[in-house]
């Protein structure tokens, strides 16, 4: 049996040798020096050689491990030199198939994204294309197939999320073109096939009296406080209903001794006008209500790192949809939509303080087209928005029960 220390004694010679390792293992010494692992094997009457690896590369131990493997096959009736090849086409298969590349290009740009965008593009393609198309070769797919795979998603009414993942399949198209695995974009070319979609605006409640009644209804209903209070804070505050399932605790440490919410820049993806390039922060000024409600949550969800943390998964967040249900369940199905808060706030405070039109835009993290706007809406204007924070919170709370009081209510 061979040592390592007789293979690294071993020379070259004016012609190739082999070193036997027993059991049909050997190592073949070529005249430039190269040591290479070989196993000689008998399959279906005839000698063949199994190409295991360079020595050190590999080494004595895994090269009896892989004789051990090549004997298991030989054993099971299976020639493992035909398996290996076998094993090698399937990797290069894998590469070229649409749900490799998918992947690949996922894996490339994940770094760019925020978390919840980076799980919504993943899940998107696990949830409804993987299955369908994920273990065809990516050169096999046409147009057909890619709005084959889309008509299901528009069939329940998704057609933002159709349009969205056919966005997505178009640059996992690219990146295979560009990388001379695909000659063409098939997902570009069904574009214009899709079901159109109805452009207006998002669903709301735009009077006071209205949405202080949509409020008591939701706090009413069976459901986990842990949306009820989303949908509290998301009225309170006008911010997006992404960016609030996102919030991580440590951008509310101090909420009680500092009521203002500082969202990070890669939240909000805000960008100046006047400098594309720069971004900023988006500060929320809390009102004695919005702290109340972060209090009572933190009871549920303080010891994990998301203030609404997705039910099945404590370290994903809360999905959107989980507030959109709520909604639908109190009787607002076709009438308001967790986004709307935004238009409720806009309408009713614009009516109310049509003097602070720029401000009540600035604390929607609107930016302004025109630059003198953007550069008016860059200064902060912190004292009067806080005042017109309080003011909002004071009309639209003005019914509502405690939130200490949503902890105990009835749950789903």
């Amino acid at each position: 049996m061979l040592t390592d220390i007789r293979i690294k004694k071993e020379k070259p010679r004016e012609k190739p040798f082999k070193i036997a390792d027993g059991g049909g293992l050997f190592l073949y010494v070529t005249p430039s020096g190269g040591k290479l692992w070989r196993f000689r094997y008998t399959f279906g009457g005839k000698e063949k050689l199994l190409s295991i690896g360079k020595y050190p590369a590999v080494s004595l131990l895994d090269a009896r491990t892989e004789r051990a493997k090549a004997k298991a096959l030989l054993d099971d009736h299976k020639d493992p030199g035909a398996t290996k090849k076998l094993r090698k086409l399937n990797a290069v298969n894998a590469a070229t198939t649409f749900e490799g590349l998918a992947r690949e290009w996922y894996d490339l740009n994940k770094p760019q994204w925020v978390a919840r965008h980076a799980d919504d593009v993943i899940n998107s393609l696990e949830k409804e294309i993987f299955p369908l198309l994920g273990k065809v070769q990516i050169r096999d797919l046409s147009p057909p197939d890619i709005l084959a795979a889309l008509r299901p998603i528009e069939g329940r009414g998704a057609k933002d999320t159709a349009r969205r993942i056919r966005q997505r399949m178009s640059a996992i198209f690219q990146y295979a073109i560009a990388s001379g695995r695909a000659d063409f974009d098939p997902a570009a070319m069904v574009q214009g096939a899709m079901a159109p979609l109805k452009k207006g605006r998002r669903l709301a409640i735009t009077d006071l009296t209205k949405a202080r009644e949509m409020l008591a209804k939701v706090d009413a209903e069976v459901a986990h406080p842990v949306t009820k209070l989303a949908i509290r804070i998301l009225a309170l505050t006008a911010v997006r209903p992404g960016t609030l399932a996102g919030t991580p605790w440590h951008e509310w440490d101090d909420v009680e001794g500092n009521p203002l919410w500082q969202i990070p820049a890669e939240r909000m993806k805000l960008r100046l006008h006047f400098k594309e390039d720069e971004s900023r922060d988006h500060l929320v000024p809390l009102p004695s209500q919005a702290v109340e409600a972060i209090v009572a949550l933190r009871q549920i969800s303080g010891r994990g790192p998301l203030a609404f943390p997705n039910a099945r998964h404590s370290h994903k967040p809360m999905s959107e949809n989980a507030m959109g249900y709520l909604l639908n369940r109190a009787g607002y199905h076709g009438h308001h939509v967790p986004h709307g808060f935004r238009s409720t706030f806009s309408t009713i405070m614009n009516e109310r303080f049509p003097a602070d039109r720029y401000i009540i835009d600035l604390m929607l993290a609107h930016v302004s087209k025109e630059k003198t706007e953007g550069r008016y809406n860059r200064a902060e204007h912190l004292a009067r928005r806080t005042e017109l924070a309080q003011e909002w919170a004071d009309l639209i709370a003005a019914d509502m029960v405690p939130a200490v009081e949503i902890l105990s209510g009835r749950r789903r």
